[in-house]
């Protein structure tokens, strides 16, 4: 070798070691080792479809009355994870730990109005790190919450569909509920109350808890984006660039506001209600939501709380009837997408992400929706369909998170993920499922000052999920001071029914707990 030859070849070699130690990258992971970076063109699409309030309520988790034909038939296709958790069980924290890679306490956020730029301005979320490496990157519907859009995630402005308020979650189409939402309207106009107006200038406005009348599935929202979609992939199939299709769907959340057929579906009276209809015994009480979100509707206000009693059987009944129904809706939707996904000749080259944002509470611990630090709530549904994945097909149990979920895809296509990540790609799973992996993951409530705290005092749970244990310390916002603790095992207790964290022969195992949970995730990574 020359020595022109040899200083080029040094020179080179430098330089390919100072990009590897570069911040906003870090190691192939094992699936990619050898592999290679792929170009622009060979990288996979990403087709992104997000779920709000569905929590593992499905067929191919084991649910035995819910109807999810399409979703089910996706799971049959790629790997369903059965133990996957979100890192707080409420929409914006959820959705913005996942997006930036990165936990609550990390962007600030654990509440549902505060922008995690606030705390991280120059945060790359996941779609941008896409776009970074050549991804042409689309948002329809609910992908972070409501009007925290974020632009800057997108290569399109957030889409909006023609005819629906900013914030969809509340439209009705039956004609007394629309009579008496424009007789609303007229008595807050009256009173000068604009505070329902979205920053679009149209009215948001909540009245009962669900709808059931006989109309199409673009009647509502979810069906009309799932419109705007299907015709977003044939636009995408036609591009020289992978995309990154992002769709968020608002049922089941409430209202559970859905079309007749998928009402017609279930027989209400056959529908079975929650095996454990109590509140955990020896739990503290702020650690029960609080159901401020069911009572913000017409006619489930002034129903009592969870620690002062129970809904009737007929309320209870109708709440789960439409919670059905709204999955079943939101499947015909997924079932719609794939269908187009095939149609357009794109199946055999994109990675398919289902996903909903946390878990749901459908009467157990004599409570409904979410915001707790419990298993019903921090458990959620979370299928990858990644093409040739030679697990795909089946289920694994291995311990993941929703910080998980932003590496995982930056390594399915290929491309750099980033040093301040704070979650782990479970891409080696996909060749492996049984491989040893994360001893715990992590998720932590806000309970903010409500009828438990009349001083308005906030508490901070952190909770540690392992093998056997869910673990939570309760403390006091602003302080390190624990004022309750939670323990459940579930070889015993897998409905967290009772709190056994006061019980003398626990102490050891709280102890090696609370020494876990204050070691947190990089404790709990795979070795």
């Amino acid at each position: 070798m020359n020595k022109t030859r040899l200083v080029f070849f040094v020179v080179t070699l430098f330089a390919l070691l100072i990009a590897a130690q570069a911040p906003g990258q870090c190691q192939d992971s094992e699936l990619r080792q050898g592999t290679g970076a792929l170009s622009v063109a060979e990288r996979p699409n990403v087709l992104f479809i997000a779920v709000d309030d569905l929590r593992p309520e499905l067929g191919c988790y084991g649910s035995k009355i819910v109807k999810s034909p399409n979703i089910d038939r996706l799971a049959n296709r790629g790997v369903v994870f059965t133990r996957a958790y979100c890192q707080q069980a409420v929409c914006n924290p959820s959705r913005a730990s996942l997006m930036t890679g990165l936990r609550p306490d990390t962007i600030k956020v654990w509440d549902l109005w505060t922008n995690f730029r606030k705390a991280k301005p120059n945060a790359v979320t996941l779609t941008q790190q896409f776009m970074q490496n050549g991804y042409h990157a689309v948002g329809i519907g609910k992908i972070y919450h409501n009007d925290i859009q974020d632009p800057p995630s997108w290569s399109e402005p957030k889409l909006n569909i023609e005819g629906y308020p900013f914030d969809p979650d509340a439209v009705y189409r039956g004609k007394e509920n629309v009579a008496w939402l424009e007789q609303r309207k007229q008595d807050l106009i009256a009173k000068g109350d604009t505070r329902r107006i979205d920053r679009f200038g149209k009215w948001y406005l909540k009245h009962v808890a669900t709808e059931n009348v006989d109309i199409p599935d673009d009647a509502y929202f979810d069906g009309a984006q799932t419109t705007v979609a299907i015709e977003n992939l044939s636009q995408l199939s036609r591009d020289d660039k992978p995309f990154f299709l992002a769709i968020g769907y608002y049922r089941p959340h409430l209202p559970f506001n859905v079309p007749k057929r998928y009402w017609d579906l279930y027989d209400r009276v056959e529908i079975p209600l929650a095996e454990n209809p109590v509140l955990p015994a020896r739990a503290p009480a702020f650690a029960i939501n609080n159901l401020r979100e069911i009572r913000g509707y017409t006619d489930f206000r002034g129903e009592p709380q969870a620690h002062q009693g129970s809904f009737s059987e007929e309320q209870s009944r109708l709440l789960k009837h439409g919670y059905l129904a709204s999955v079943s809706y939101i499947d015909a939707q997924v079932g719609r997408l794939l269908e187009a996904l095939q149609t357009q000749g794109l199946a055999e080259n994109t990675v398919v992400v289902l996903w909903g944002d946390h878990g749901w509470k459908l009467g157990e611990h004599n409570s409904w929706c979410k915001m707790t630090n419990y298993e019903i709530d921090t458990r959620v549904p979370l299928i990858v369909c990644a093409p040739g994945a030679s697990e795909n097909g089946n289920k694994c149990d291995r311990l993941v998170e929703f910080v998980d979920v932003y590496p995982t895809l930056c390594d399915l296509a290929k491309i750099p993920t980033r040093r301040e990540l704070e979650g782990t790609s479970f891409a080696p799973l996909l060749s492996d499922r049984n491989r040893e992996w994360k001893t715990a993951v992590f998720s932590q409530f806000l309970r903010e000052g409500i009828w438990v705290a009349p001083d308005g005092v906030e508490y901070m749970g952190r909770a540690i999920r392992t093998e056997q244990y869910r673990y939570v310390e309760w403390t006091k916002r602003d302080s390190d001071a624990v004022v309750a603790r939670e323990l459940y095992d579930h070889q015993v207790d897998p409905g967290e029914n009772v709190n056994v964290a006061d019980l003398p022969a626990n102490r050891e195992i709280i102890n090696q707990l609370g020494v876990q949970l204050r070691a947190g995730w990089q404790a709990a990574i795979p070795k």
